[in-house]
């Protein structure tokens, strides 16, 4: 039998019936009032101008009226743009970059293993397969007290450390920007397992000789999504003061928690953590928007620390032998999993265009109503977004992330790159990542950023931000000498 109809499916392209009715809905606004104002203007000039003025003095309002009338017009204006919040701008960052003598190859790496555990042959080939398929490459580094057999991570190397990638990165800061130390209002340091006393924050402090009336603050404990959780007190922070510069510092001291037991969930962050800090300057000075790079849109933060399994998935403690360390779960990738749906279900109306919202409305409806078994939909976050950054947490991590958003191997690339060159820098890594979209010369003014990071507790934390000025490659930062030989490929498993 002849085809009556044509068969639609194979001669229409579906993905132009989605973005035709991505269109109409995003513009429907646009798309009524275009009638109204096309009626009202063709009535306007059947209209002649005597009858205009007629109409006018017609209305018989005196001056009193009118100045009451434009006085509330004013004061209206004034409540409104005083309650406006005060915008927040991210002026520029630096990247903490490691010497060559702190690079640790895989074959390094190893050959320290084996001589620190020798007694205990299973956990030096556990680690072997962890490096393996970790997706790092072989210039990651790690702080001068690890590469000592045995380690030293006593106290004194620790604060060594942390003076070394935090006054770094402040240095290169001040003179990127042109920033004076008695210019910063506020100053925010976080760093997760290294909390001495006094303070990382005091300690930036007595180095800069700061001004005695800073507001300083130090977060701790709060694993490789205190990035973020410092730019939201950053930001809540330029709301109260104004005419305010705030400079945020994160990083992880690795120092101190290097593990020498031979339990396997503890050995895992030796594979991955590596050396790294950001030191960034806000402010909410008007006269810094032409120069700042981004301007921050939204934070989101979602806990799970109610949960038990969720609380307890990334956790420091000391195994039988009494050493300390952090034991990841089994659980944690499903945990991760769980505090992104909560996550990206807040995010999603602050960003996603009508057309996906309405989308995943009716999908909703139509599996509480009709069929539970509908898949659900899963909105286009491409839609929102030009780039993303992906906590460079572990190569899992990224796959997951990549899969459940349904992101393209570029969405991904900076984070993946992250991994390669610099490993875990816990909170610090989404502005490697940043670092490596700019250097590659993709952030175009307009753009739209979204960092999304997991962090112990349990926290998935994310933050919007957009492009000021379309940005040139920048210098000195951490992939000058490098960024010309990435993307790489990087192999499933590399064998050791």
């Amino acid at each position: 039998m002849p085809q009556i109809l044509p068969d639609f499916l194979s001669s229409v392209k579906l993905k132009y019936v989605k973005l035709g009715y991505q269109y109409l809905v995003n513009h429907i606004l646009t798309l009524l009032l275009i009638p109204v104002v096309v009626a009202a203007v063709v009535q306007l000039l059947h209209v002649g101008p005597d009858e205009i003025i007629t109409t006018v003095k017609s209305l018989q309002l005196d001056m009193v009226q009118i100045l009451c009338s434009v006085f509330l017009i004013l004061f209206i204006s004034t409540v409104y743009f005083m309650s406006k919040p005060r915008p927040v701008y991210l002026v520029d960052y630096m990247c903490y970059k490691a010497p060559i003598t702190c690079r640790v190859p895989f074959s390094t790496f190893m050959e320290h293993s084996r001589l620190i555990l020798k007694d205990k042959p299973k956990s030096v080939e556990f680690q072997m397969r962890i490096l393996e398929r970790s997706g790092l490459g072989e210039e990651t580094s790690l702080p001068p007290a690890i590469h000592y057999i045995p380690p030293k991570p006593n106290m004194e190397a620790a604060r060594s450390e942390a003076e070394l990638v935090i006054f770094s990165a402040l240095d290169s800061l001040f003179n990127r920007t042109g920033l004076k130390p008695k210019d910063i209002d506020i100053l925010i340091v976080n760093c997760s397992l290294f909390s001495p006393t006094p303070s990382l924050s005091a300690m930036v402090v007595n180095k800069y000789k700061l001004r005695s009336n800073i507001k300083s603050f130090n977060l701790s404990g709060m694993g490789c999504s205190a990035g973020l959780i410092s730019i939201d007190l950053a930001r809540d922070l330029l709301q109260v003061f104004p005419n305010s510069n705030a400079v945020v510092v994160s990083t992880e001291i690795i120092t101190p928690n290097y593990y020498q037991g031979n339990e396997r969930a503890m050995l895992l962050p030796n594979c991955l953590f590596r050396m790294g800090a950001a030191a960034l300057l806000l402010s909410n000075k008007r006269r810094e928007r032409s120069r700042a790079k981004y301007k921050l849109v939204h934070v989101v933060r979602t806990h799970k620390g109610s949960d038990d399994r969720a609380y307890t998935c990334v956790y420091e403690q000391e195994d039988p032998q009494g050493l300390v360390g952090i034991n990841l779960s089994k659980d944690l990738m499903v945990i991760a999993a769980e505090a992104l749906k909560s996550n990206i279900t807040t995010i999603g109306p602050l960003v996603l265009p009508a057309s996906e919202q309405l989308l995943f409305l009716f999908t909703l409806i139509g599996r509480k109503i009709f069929n539970p078994k509908w898949k659900p939909y899963i909105p286009d976050f491409k839609l929102a977004f030009e780039h993303f950054c992906i906590h460079a947490g572990g190569r899992a991590v990224i796959d997951e992330l990549q899969k459940n958003l349904q992101l393209s191997a570029e969405h991904v690339e900076a984070s993946r790159m992250t991994l390669h060159r610099f490993g875990n820098t816990s909170s610090s890594s989404l502005w490697y990542e940043l670092s490596y979209i700019e250097s590659k010369g993709r952030m175009k003014k307009g753009d739209r950023v979204w960092q999304i990071a997991f962090g112990s507790g349990f926290k998935c934390n994310s933050a919007v931000w957009k492009c000021n000025r379309t940005i040139e490659t920048p210098t000195g930062g951490p992939w000058e000498d490098c960024i010309d030989r990435y993307p790489v490929h990087i192999p499933e498993v590399v064998k050791l």
